[in-house]
Formats: C-alpha cells, structure tokens, sequence
C-alpha cells in the first residue's frame, strides 16, 4: 500500500481458481476462436475485419506486439497470430475512457481494480491532469497540459532532475524527436524497456561480435541445421515465430529446446492458416527437450562445449571449425583455459539433468555447422545475464556458426519497436559519434555525461535527486521490480506525465501533478497538416519498414507522438531550440531526412521505407564482421551463478500467462498451462510440495530477502507443475514486488526478474 490508499500492487485474487492440464498443442482452432472473440468482442465485426486485413501487410500497420519479423518478399492474407489479434483488440477497442469517467472514479478507487479490469476500461480520450491534493483527473487542454510541462521542467535545478522513459512502442520518427528533445534539454536520462529485457543481449553481443542486435534473418531459419531455443516460450510471446519453426523443420532442422518448463508451443503446433494442419496431427516442434534448472545455462553450455571437445578429441578437425577460430576470433587461448578449470561432472549435476540428455545434443551439434540460438528473457534477467549470452556467443565461435547463411544470433526481442528506439539513439549512453552527427545537424552541444537507466532512474527519484518523469508510452510501475519502491519513487516526483493510449496502474502511482497525455494508436490514421502520414518500426532482424494505420482516430483529441513531442519542445525550449519542430511534424519525411542524417544505414531513407517491406540496415555480424575492439570475434570467460539454495529456498522465474503481453492483461486464461480465472498463482514442483506440506491450491505467501531487507507478495494459490525441483514460477507484475531494486545483471543492469531467492509461508 502506497500513500493516500493507492494500491501500486495488483489486489490480492478472489477469483476461483481452476485447473487443467496442459495442452500439447499450440495454434490450431482454439487460436483462431480466441483471436476473434478478443477482436469482434472489442472492436465489432465489421471493423475488426478490417483493421486485421491491414495487419502487418506492406500498405498497412505494424503489430503492436512482438518484434518478431514478417516474411520479406510476400505476405499472407492474414499475417498475424492470436497475440497480435489480442493486440490489435486492445488498442481498437471501442470502449472510452473520457471526462466522465475520470469524474465517476478516485484514483484511490481506480487502483483497487485489478490491472485486467484497469485495462479493459478503454481508449484514453482526452489530456487530463492530477492536481496537487485532488482525488481525481479532471480534463486539461492540450495547451494548458504542454505550459505546465514547460515551467515545471524550466524549474528544475537541473535537466538532469528530469527522466524521460520510452517504450518499445513508439515509432522511429517519435523516438528520433524525443531523444533530439531531450538532448538540446540538456540530459541523456533516457531509460527505456531494454534496460528490463534485452540490454544484457545488447551488453554481451556488443563485446563479442560487435553489435548489440542479432545476426540472423528469418530466412535464415529455413537453412539452419540446428535451432536452440533457450529461456524462450515463443507459443504464447511471439507465436508467429512457431510458424518458422515448423517450416524450419520441414526444411530439415532439429530444434532443441532449453527451459525450465515444457512450453506447449515448443512441443507442438498446428499452423491456423494450414488446412492440412488442422485436419491433421500436430507438426512435433521439440527434438530434444533440456528440462534445465531456472539460470543453469551458463553451466549447461560448459558442459556441452566440454563434450564437444572430447568428440573433437576423438577425431580431430571434424567438431570445431578451427579456421573460423583462427581467423575471425581472439581470446580463445584464455576461454579455453578456462573451461579447462570445471568438472563435466559438477557442471551436469548443477543443470539438473542427465547426462545422457546432454551427451545427445551435444553429438547433434559436434556434427552441424549451421546452428542458430535463439533466446529471451530466460536468459537476460539473471546477475549473470550478460555471461549468459556470451557463453552462448562462445558455443557458436567454436562451430563458426556466426556469419553465414543458416547460422547465428538471435534474441527475440518484445515490444514491437524496442529495437528501433535504440537505433534513434534512446539510450542514456550518448555514443560519441553519434552525438557529433547531432551537434552538426543540429547545432547544439548534446551533453556527454551519462544518463540514468531504469535502476538508476528508480534509484534517483527515490533519493528526490529526479522530480519530473515523462514517460512516452508503457506501464512502468508494473514493469519495473520492487513495486512498493518503486511507487515511493514515483510519488516522490513534483510531476509525472504518461503518454498513453488506455489507463494503466501507471497513471494512479502518481507524482504530486500527474499529466496523461492521449496519443494515436498504430491503427488509427494520422493526419497532420491536412496529409495523412506513416511511420516506420524496426523488427527484430533489422529491417526498417513504414507502418500506418486505417481507422479513424477513437476521439478527435488524440495527437500523434511526434507531435506531443515537438509540442513539448516548443514549450520548453522555446527561442533556445535550434530545430524547426513544426515542420517537422508538418510532414514526418523532414523527420525521416535529420534521421538520414545522424544514423549510419539509413540512406535514401524516404525511398527505401516506401518499398514494400522496407529495408535491411547494416549488421557486420551478419556478414562476419565484426566491429570490436579486436576487429575479431571474441571468446570471453564467463562465470556460474554465484548462489546456492538453503533447505527451504526456493529460486523464482517471473513468466508471462497466454493471456498477457508485458503488462497488458488481455484476459483471464493460461490455456495452454491449464490455469484459469486467477493469476495470484505459484507454480511447484508436486514433490516439492510434499516435502513443505504444502496442497494444491493452498494459499501462500511469497518472500525474498535481500540485504536485510523483506519482501512480501501474499496470497498466492499453490500450483503443481512439470518444473525442476527448487523452481517456482509466477506471474509478473503481481510478482514485481519480490524482485529487489538493487540486483541486477552486472553490465547490463537489468534487474533479476527469473532468478530471485524467495521462501513460502503457508
């Protein structure tokens, strides 16, 4: 409970449980039933069909889910999956939240809902405000909203007192101006949703081949000989991956999967857009399965890369490609010593598996070379995330599968644009090079200090060092760990501004002024200065295409980002902004001609993203280039988690349900793991179970412990499952405020969101 009764966690869960087992199948009839009923439910038949014809097509617009990409040359009529659906019903739903509403609720109100009911209240339609002391948002015109920003952000002591939070969401153009915004301001705070997923990716891929981004394009999936997937549960996060999958495996590839639990869309999948699919059996998607224990990779890929080199051993020059290593790598001397230092026995007994199991993967990889990794959150969020990676990174130096068709890197990244932003330089590290190409297109002198990422953002307005925090788009109070922290730091703040389009728990954690700020959607047409605009995304393996929206906008007061963005700059900046913003938002090709400028691969800009399906940008991985510090690839040494279980302890994975995607509660089911109508859950091992006497569906309460500091999260419903002994899993963000602060992936900082120590209290 935070001050004046506001709930910053998800209420406890009255719903009754049920419980059924799993599915060993994804897709198929029960993906299509959910995708309309979610669609047709929220947005009508009539304009449901439309606004899903247009999805992910060349003349339409980009999911606003995952980052998985879409084919290069064609696209099918209906080029989505139940996610996606799930998405485009969210943002097209006809349901409104306007003054009447907001006069009808109390904040304090508000934030007894659980975060589906918040969710499900509808599209945002107006700017409102939170005065100091009110109990309610009342309406503020766009003027009024922009002149408060302005004086409160012109009173601060500093501009490094303001903190500027981006979302995966947000288009390139609106990224490009916010970060240009934020700069001339004069601060590189800019954390954004990477800094909770991807940056220990981004961290440990920038080291070793010399760019943060994977290397490999989805046709690269159909040449692979060998595809792992590990820490990934693409069935429910990004289903349209399935598809690749299944014709990764006609084509040939054995897919071998590592995760904590037996995910059903790594098990099976019957394609919806295939009739012999639905007629027939299930495509079987896992070859080999590898039950790991939750963060026992690092001492899983040891183990396999030991037993790669006894087979190389056994018959020399026919494992590892020795050519590759010598030629494209450096630092193999130093990893190979080290891997020399661990016991294959101590390194197994630590993965809980067999030995056998791994020996069969590891014979399967000895006689491949065309191996691509795949991974996500499984193995970003840990204190040894970025070792994750790579050691991940070393298993393919070794086999030379990096830089060639059929082989590589690929974290599968979340929100749509998320890697995008990044590219448009959302980041609080101002690389050099780029913040020269801005000063001489610009004329200004961006600052050189670092800014704050999300731990450090949490960390400064805790302490009152930050006192204004603009937020383009997300949920951050429910992304975020450490929940009740986090709202402190929140409600410490003068002002608090979130760029929206549906309510979110986000705006009820408030500052002492709290602003929402209504914004066009991807599927609503934009129109600015009488002509109707596009913007462009990037996808997770680099391509660069436009997307725009068809239906019209749910309320005549919604801006675009772009324009909220210049908007707030002319505001604040006034005479002392050397950019044009008006013109800028006149027409977003200017936008597009200053990106042109400062980001290296996006030549011809304006042409190229007018081509269907866009365009690739540079990536020397890909090519076997690699930009480090060696000029070389490099073999790194990785250490093992540094933490051992007491009797009693358990280790916890925060997962996502089937009817979630990040903190959007799209329903009530996990139907694929077989639990309905309650998310307050804690998912064990049935002789776990046992031993701490504990029966399904008991009621428990979750703690973790660190530095001296307790965390409690109550009332959570015991469920046995398939998962390692010592594992639990449960569903975030109702799990968020067990996770500390101040642990978090070294480098990356990201915090450790699937590894936390916690016990149970019946």
């Amino acid at each position: 409970m935070s001050k004046d009764g506001i709930k910053a966690q998800p209420p406890e869960d009255n719903n009754k449980l049920e419980l059924n087992d799993p599915k060993s199948v994804a897709g198929g009839m029960p993906a299509i039933t959910s995708s309309l009923q979610h669609v047709y439910g929220e947005v009508g038949i009539v304009e449901g069909t439309k606004a899903l014809l247009k999805l992910n097509q060349f003349d339409g617009f980009d999911c606003p889910g995952c980052a998985w990409p879409d084919p290069d040359k064609h696209r099918s009529v209906a080029e989505f999956c139940e996610n996606g659906a799930k998405a485009v019903a969210e943002e097209a739903t006809k349901a409104k939240v306007n003054a009447d509403f907001f006069k009808k609720y109390s904040v304090q109100e508000l934030s007894e809902w659980s975060d589906y009911e918040i969710g499900k209240s509808g599209r945002i339609t107006d700017p409102m405000v939170l005065n100091p002391g009110s109990s309610h948002y009342e309406p503020i015109s766009w003027e009024g909203a922009f002149k408060l920003i302005g004086q409160q952000l012109n009173a601060l002591g500093s501009p490094n007192e303001a903190i500027f939070y981006t979302s995966g969401r947000t288009s390139n153009e609106a990224a490009f101006l916010y970060q240009l915004f934020v700069r001339q301001f004069g601060t590189n705070n800019l954390p954004d949703c990477s800094n909770m997923c991807h940056e220990s990716s981004g961290a440990g891929l920038s080291e070793t081949v010399g760019i943060g981004k994977g290397s490999v394009k989805l046709d690269d999936f159909y040449m692979a000989d060998v595809i792992m997937i590990i820490g990934q549960n693409p069935g429910t996060n990004h289903p349209r991956m399935l598809t690749a999958l299944e014709k990764a495996k006609k084509s040939g590839a054995k897919i071998v999967t590592v995760n904590p639990l037996p995910e059903t869309g790594l098990i099976g999948f019957k394609h919806p857009q295939s009739p012999k699919d639905m007629l027939g059996s299930a495509t079987k998607i896992t070859d080999h399965f590898l039950q790991v224990r939750i963060n026992a990779d690092v001492a899983l890929l040891k183990a396999i890369m030991i037993m790669l080199y006894e087979m190389e051993e056994k018959a020399p020059g026919t494992v590892l490609d020795h050519d590759f290593i010598a030629n494209k790598t450096a630092g193999y001397d130093d990893f190979k010593a080290d891997l020399d230092k661990y016991d294959l026995q101590t390194l197994i007994s630590q993965t809980g598996l067999q030995e056998a199991a791994i020996r069969e993967v590891a014979d399967l990889l000895a006689s491949k070379n065309k191996i691509i990794v795949c991974w996500a959150m499984g193995l970003t969020q840990h204190k040894n995330a970025v070792d994750n990676i790579r050691e991940v990174v070393n298993l393919l130096l070794l086999k030379g599968s990096i830089g060639k068709p059929g082989a590589g890197t690929c974290p599968v990244r979340g929100h749509s644009n998320v890697q995008g932003d990044r590219t448009m330089g959302i980041w609080e590290k101002l690389k050099p090079e780029f913040g020269e190409k801005l000063k001489a297109t610009f004329n200004f002198e961006p600052p050189k200090e670092d800014g704050y990422d999300v731990v450090n953002a949490i960390k400064a307005m805790h302490e009152g060092k930050a006192k204004v925090f603009f937020a383009m788009g997300g949920n951050f109070i429910s992304a975020t760990p450490d929940t009740e922290y986090t709202a402190e730091a929140l409600m410490n703040c003068d002002l608090t501004v979130h760029v929206s389009t549906k309510l979110n728990r986000s705006h009820l954690v408030h500052g002492k002024t709290a602003l929402i700020l209504p914004c066009l959607g991807r599927t609503e047409r934009d129109v600015q200065n009488g002509e109707e605009q596009f913007v462009s995304v990037e996808n997770s393996t680099g391509v660069v295409h436009s997307s725009k929206g068809n239906k019209r906008p749910i309320s005549d007061h919604l801006y675009s980002e772009p324009k909220i963005v210049a908007e707030m700059a002319k505001h604040t900046l006034g005479s002392r902004s050397t950019v044009n913003w008006d013109a800028m938002v006149a027409d977003y090709d200017q936008i597009r001609d200053s990106i042109e400028q400062t980001c290296g691969g996006f030549t011809d800009y304006n042409k190229r993203v007018r081509e269907p399906g866009g365009f690739y940008l540079p990536n020397g991985a890909r090519e076997g280039n690699f930009a480090t510090k060696t000029n070389k690839a490099n073999f790194t040494v990785n250490l093992l988690p540094d933490y051992t279980l007491e009797e009693g302890q358990y280790l916890m994975m925060t997962i996502r349900s089937h009817d979630q995607y990040n903190t959007t509660i799209y329903g009530l089911h996990d139907r694929y793991r077989g639990i309905h109508y309650n998310r307050r859950v804690v998912l064990m091992n049935p002789e776990d179970m046992k031993s701490a006497g504990i029966k399904a569906r008991d009621k428990v309460d979750l703690i973790s412990e660190y530095n001296g500091v307790e965390r409690v999260a109550n009332g959570f419903l015991a469920v046995p499952y398939d998962i390692p002994t010592q594992c639990v899993a449960t569903y975030f963000p109702e799990a968020n405020v067990l996770i500390p602060f101040d642990q978090y992936a070294r480098k990356s900082n990201t915090p450790i969101s699937k590894s936390v120590i916690v016990t149970l209290k019946c």
